[in-house]
């Protein structure tokens, strides 16, 4: 052999070595919890967080760049803004993706200043460098500008904390039990109750009970430290004591020193809805030790196999988009019930759910409803039956299905009756584990049961909600209707047939609304009278017509009856005709700070208008709707830490896209029908719990291919334009081909 050849064949062996040596990227690799973290300007962005959490789990312990402001903290739902330069401290819970903020809670803050003066501080603000910041799923890591180097982990009910300490330094820790923050929608509000015990020299225990957004909120904790606290200051109704082994009151307050120590400072903390000794026993069950490794890998598996059971092809770009988009749509619901099975109903009292199951909470369902659920139903149907369960629960000790449930009780964040469509979806769809008569007694019982925003007696009455007895009128009937057309669909399906038409009459109560002479939904008095309106103006949520949006984008509100709503415009013509103006008319931005992702009036960054783009399914011209699709997630979903133009919404905007980039879309979210639209991916393999799959396929070449040349299932042409949950669970092909 002469050397050419020998150095021919040592390159080649070098690059097929290298190559064996580059582990293959997971689904999870894909995740950065950075996108959606920026914000563009007040609520227009994801809202996002990039602490670390687990699939579904109920700590997430994220930093917080909070500053101050006259009165308390300035608004920022999730705690974290991409663009600031200092973080405020680090807290055990958030909130992903929404629009008003609450939580936060168990601020700690590592400092190398001395516990006596820090007591006396109000602002622990440090500066940090966003190059030294780490996060992938489950973790979070980052350096301070004082030197000071931190990790974050967390299990299901736990969080832990590595922290570093320059060398020379003092070694401290803030603990600061009153922070709370100024929500938008119920004014001031804080810390009522809290109490911290030292239980020994390196262990903390106590609770905080907080009224905010969520109202009456306790949360309990255990924390344990790696090694002793040397000494320690509490703060307690305005008295700072040294070494106090008991402070209680809404200021409640601790800085500890520790020895110094080349060692790192281990911080494993447990949290509770119920009490002190069930942290503790979450803490035993679910973290005993001091491995910080085996967490963050643990709790990285468990990412994995949540995402595991979906494959796709495409570029890195699609790839980090999509995974992260579905990591965002299983940080909730969150895990409410201890290990010991224990959880707090949503009057206060005390229940217990069954070995193997979870009760959950935060339920942002007036978003999630739409496309979070029904992709549980398709991703993760083994999950649904237990979310149903947790909503049938708060119908038991509550009286009617939630609407928006946090930390396990009622906060009434929305309209209407979201869970609603959500129920009856699982039913109709015999996710296992689902009673559709259980189901239909809470759907019927809420839907003629009053409660805020609710008023059915008023419904019942008037045939739409009249402007003058309560706000959000318009919406608020759209809504109702839909709610109405759920029951009335499990109503059928039970052969229930008296309540069928009962509901189903009420579910056309939207057309009494309908404006013929404006083409618009349209406010209207107790006396049947028009009152004045502007479809463009989009108006405070609390005291106009609409909610959250303008009379444009709660037009096309009607997804259980397009084909009505096509005759009460005009026949199949006039409805493009809409859509296309929709679409298509500009005018100047307002400071509405729920909207972002404009297309015309179409507005991406609020929930009611998600399905619109496949409403043009029903006119002669899909493709169109396909533009617009195409365009959304091209432009509208980025891989940086802008990520999205709108609140993610517990999930909601990432689970459209996940829907939308695999080619289909639930325009109704309860009909077990998926809309057909314009797939991103190259190819998406379902491994379906019944152990078969679903494969989606395409032929697209570029991003800027939207048109349709067919589409089929299992090599045959589809007929029409949607296709149906029981055909994709069965498994199957779908393909896509572009022309």
């Amino acid at each position: 052999m002469n050397h050419k050849s020998l150095n021919t064949l040592v390159v080649c062996c070098c690059a097929t070595i290298t190559a064996i040596a580059q582990p293959q990227k997971r689904n999870v690799d894909y995740v950065n919890p950075f996108i959606g973290t920026e914000v563009v300007r007040p609520i227009v962005c994801g809202n996002t967080f990039p602490g670390a959490c687990y699939p579904f789990g109920m700590v997430q312990l994220s930093p917080d760049t909070k500053r101050q402001v006259k009165g308390g903290y300035d608004y920022l739902p999730s705690g974290y803004d991409h663009k600031r330069d200092s973080i405020s401290d680090f807290s055990f819970t958030h909130l992903n993706g929404a629009g008003a903020q609450d939580l936060y809670d168990l601020m700690m803050m590592p400092s190398t200043g001395e516990a006596d003066s820090l007591m006396y501080l109000d602002w622990y603000a440090t500066p940090f460098d966003h190059n030294s910041e780490k996060a992938k799923a489950g973790y979070y890591a980052v350096r301070l500008l004082n030197g000071i180097d931190i990790e974050l982990t967390a299990s299901c009910h736990t969080g832990m904390m590595r922290i570093r300490y320059p060398e020379a330094k003092p070694q401290s820790l803030v603990i600061d039990l009153s922070y709370s923050e100024k929500n938008y929608w119920r004014g001031s509000h804080g810390c009522i109750d809290a109490r911290v015990e030292m239980v020994n020299d390196s262990t903390l225990c106590g609770y905080r009970m907080v009224d905010g957004w969520q109202r009456c909120r306790r949360v309990a904790f255990y924390i344990q430290f790696s090694r002793p606290i040397h000494h320690w200051v509490t703060k307690g109704f305005g008295f700072v004591t040294d070494s106090t082994r008991m402070v209680t009151g809404p200021d409640t307050k601790v800085c500890l020193d520790f020895e110094p120590s080349t060692q790192p400072l281990l911080i494993k903390t447990a949290l509770s809805p119920l009490s002190e000794a069930n942290a503790r026993e979450n803490m035993l069950t679910e973290n005993p030790g001091w491995d910080m490794e085996k967490v963050i890998n643990h709790t990285e598996e468990a990412w994995q196999k949540e995402l595991e059971n979906i494959t796709v092809e495409g570029t890195d770009k699609q790839k980090t988009i999509f995974y992260t988009a579905l990591y965002h749509a299983y940080i909730q619901p969150n895990t409410f019930n201890d290990c010991n099975g224990q959880y707090m109903k949503a009057n206060y009292e005390s229940g217990v759910v069954e070995k193997g199951h979870t009760y959950y909470t935060t339920l942002s369902l007036w978003d999630t409803f739409r496309a979070a659920h029904p992709l549980y139903t398709l991703l993760k149907p083994e999950r649904v039956a237990d979310f149903v369960e947790s909503m049938l629960r708060q119908y038991d000790s509550y009286g009617f299905l939630p609407i928006w449930q946090l930390w396990g009780t009622e906060n009434f964040g929305m309209i209407g009756n979201p869970a609603i469509p959500i129920l009856v979806d699982a039913a109709l769809k015999h996710i296992p584990g689902v009673d559709a008569e259980r189901v239909y007694k809470a759907v019927k019982g809420t839907s003629i049961n009053e409660h805020l925003n609710s008023p059915w007696r008023i419904w019942n009455k008037y045939g739409y909600i009249p402007v003058d007895l309560l706000n959000q009128s318009v919406s608020i009937t759209l809504e109702l209707a839909y709610g109405d057309a759920c029951v009335a669909r499990l109503a059928k399906y039970l052969g229930k047939s008296q309540d069928y038409v009962f509901f189903h009459q009420r579910s056309q109560f939207y057309k009494n609304l309908y404006r013929s002479d404006k083409g618009f939904f349209w406010p209207k008095d107790s006396h049947g009278n028009w009152t004045p309106f502007d479809p463009v103006k989009y108006g405070e949520t609390w005291y106009y017509p609409i909610t959250e949006n303008n009379g444009w984008q709660y037009l096309f509100s009607v997804p259980h009856d397009v084909e009505g709503l096509v005759q009460l415009m005009g026949g199949a013509k006039a409805f493009e005709k809409k859509l296309d103006e929709y679409f298509t008319l500009v005018t100047p931005p307002d400071p509405n700070g729920d909207f972002g992702g404009m297309i015309g009036q179409y507005t991406h960054g609020n929930e009611p208008t998600h399905h619109d783009t496949y409403l043009y399914n029903y006119t002669s011209h899909p493709d169109k709707g396909r533009y617009y699709m195409n365009q959304i997630m091209q432009e509208m979903y980025t891989d940086d830490a802008i990520g999205y133009v709108g609140n993610d919404d517990c999930g909601q905007t990432s689970a459209w896209y996940v829907l939308s980039a695999m080619g289909f879309y639930p325009l109704d979210a309860a009909s077990g029908e998926y809309e057909l639209g314009c797939p991103q991916l190259t190819k998406a393999t379902v491994s379906l719990p019944n152990g078969r799959t679903l494969t989606i396929k395409t032929n697209r070449r570029n991003a800027t291919q939207y048109k349709m040349r067919r589409i089929l299932w299992n090599g045959h042409p589809l007929k029409g334009h949607t296709i149906n949950h029981q055909q994709l669970m069965k498994g199957g092909t779908l393909e896509f081909v572009f022309k």
